[in-house]
């Protein structure tokens, strides 16, 4: 009920191997596929017969995608599936073709080559023409954390170039391996401040990464804080693990307020949302609901009648370290990046305590989905398929728009150079201590900060456009 393989084939998918007819779901199963080469030379027409099977069979809006006849199979791929997607601008933003399902999968678990930088890009000056990448958070493990670099750097040329709109893209794409110049702010000039070289690396992200219990300076009380990038349960559950480990740190340092930081956090898997929830949740049992799914007619009745209506219905879990009986609330930063699984648990958590969220309008995902590789081919293609919504135990969804969740405390992050994370003065952490009634503190670098235009407000990562906003599910099996 957690991760995918490419082993787990949806109900329907029975179907297409076996030809029934679309309404005759029969029970899920899994088959091994054997080890086989990957055609290169799949041609258009197979591929997308591939794709409106597997999209017809599992997405969400499968009863509104037009029929096969009306569709020209000999088109390109990416352009074909974007036939099928429903109202991409405004509700579906998520579904996606890959060409490369390998890479897809390995960045949904944590795994990819980077150079381990997430940044905010904004204009130098009011010209308007040069930017700088100012660094909100360098990946654990990563080339650019063995290189020195951290939150709070600013670059401002690569390979000894001015970043432009018009050339980032190529500067980024065109090696492996780049210098990266800094630059700090003097009387309101940027000037230059050394360089280093990096060379990008394949890099398990650890998505903690930072955890601590922070003293509150009035009170005297401690505050756990959670900068938590990505809901992936690890090899063996080992980022789970260590999500409990921090939650054991917590209760018995008797920690009274939390921070969860998710401003950077895109989505990820459920069953880590799952796990980290029910580390939060106050006074909850595991007969207590989290959330719940929906999903498409088809699928509805089948799992109905397979398991019965409580199917959809998915439960706090027993975490022996959960803490919420020792909170009041729990503060949740946020930011245009904090999508899918994070904006869940913010949903799931908000019948059973306060949730209080700080920061930027969030992304506006309430779906779920999984990927699907094309083993009917044995091509490269791979298909990011959403397969229903989600609402909190009250049946409430109403954040799956562009919109996103609106918080509670509106504040910009474009406050730079960057302060640590945890630092008195950092903006968000800054704004949840007012709220609280504690005095912050002084900090040396106060004097060098300035106020920037952003040209978006993701937090990207490296040439990223926008957060993958990924919320995996896997597909019922015969057993449940």
């Amino acid at each position: 009920m957690r991760k995918v393989t490419s082993a787990t084939l949806l109900v329907g998918f029975i179907c297409v191997f076996s030809a029934c007819k679309e309404d005759d779901v029969i029970s899920p199963t899994t088959l091994t596929v054997p080890e086989t080469t990957k055609e290169t030379n799949t041609t258009n027409s197979l591929v997308n017969n591939w794709a409106y099977d597997t999209m017809k069979d599992a997405y969400y809006w499968s009863s509104e995608m037009v029929s096969l006849s009306n569709l020209d199979v000999s088109l390109d791929p990416f352009s074909f599936f974007e036939k099928l997607i429903y109202n991409r601008e405004t509700i579906d933003r998520f579904s996606s073709l890959t060409d490369d399902f390998e890479a897809l999968e390995n960045d949904f678990n944590g795994i990819s080559k980077i150079f381990g930088l997430r940044y905010t890009i904004a204009y130098l000056d009011n010209s308007s023409t040069n930017l700088g990448l100012f660094l909100s958070q360098i990946t654990p493990g990563s080339a650019a954390e063995a290189a020195g670099m951290k939150r709070g750097d600013v670059i401002i040329t690569i390979d000894n170039q001015n970043i432009t709109s018009a050339n980032f893209s190529s500067l980024f794409s065109s090696s492996d391996t780049h210098s990266f110049g800094f630059g700090k702010l003097e009387n309101d000039v940027w000037v230059s401040e050394g360089a280093v070289s990096v060379t990008s690396m394949v890099t398990e992200e650890n998505p903690v990464a930072y955890s601590g219990i922070i003293d509150l300076p009035v009170s005297g009380r401690k505050l756990g804080y959670l900068l938590y990038t990505q809901f992936i349960p690890g090899s063996a559950d080992e980022y789970d693990n260590q999500l409990r480990s921090i939650f054991a740190d917590f209760k018995s340092n008797q920690v009274s307020e939390l921070v969860l930081d998710l401003r950077f956090n895109g989505g990820g898997y459920i069953s880590s949302a799952e796990v980290l929830s029910s580390l939060i949740g106050k006074n909850t049992k595991t007969s207590d609901i989290f959330y719940i799914e929906k999903w498409n007619e088809s699928y509805e009745s089948y799992l109905r009648s397979a398991y019965g209506s409580n199917y959809f219905n998915h439960s706090f879990l027993n975490e022996p370290n959960n803490i919420g009986n020792q909170l009041s609330r729990v503060f949740v930063l946020t930011s245009n990046s904090t999508a899918s699984a994070s904006e869940l648990v913010i949903n799931g958590l908000e019948p059973y305590m306060e949730v209080i969220t700080v920061g930027e309008n969030t992304y506006g995902k309430n779906l779920f989905g999984t990927l699907v590789g094309d083993e009917v081919n044995k091509s490269n293609y791979g298909i990011y398929v959403m397969l229903g919504e989600t609402t909190n135990a009250l049946g409430q969804s109403g954040y799956g728009t562009v919109d996103g969740i609106t918080p509670d405390y509106y504040i910009e992050d474009n406050q730079i150079p960057y302060l640590p994370i945890g630092d008195y003065n950092e903006t968000l952490f800054s704004q949840v201590l007012d709220i609280l009634g504690e005095k912050t503190l002084a900090s040396a670098r106060l004097g060098n900060k300035t106020t920037v235009w952003r040209k978006n407000k993701f937090y990207m990562k490296e040439a990223e456009a926008k957060p993958l906003a990924k919320t995996i599910r896997t597909i019922p099996t015969a057993t449940k």
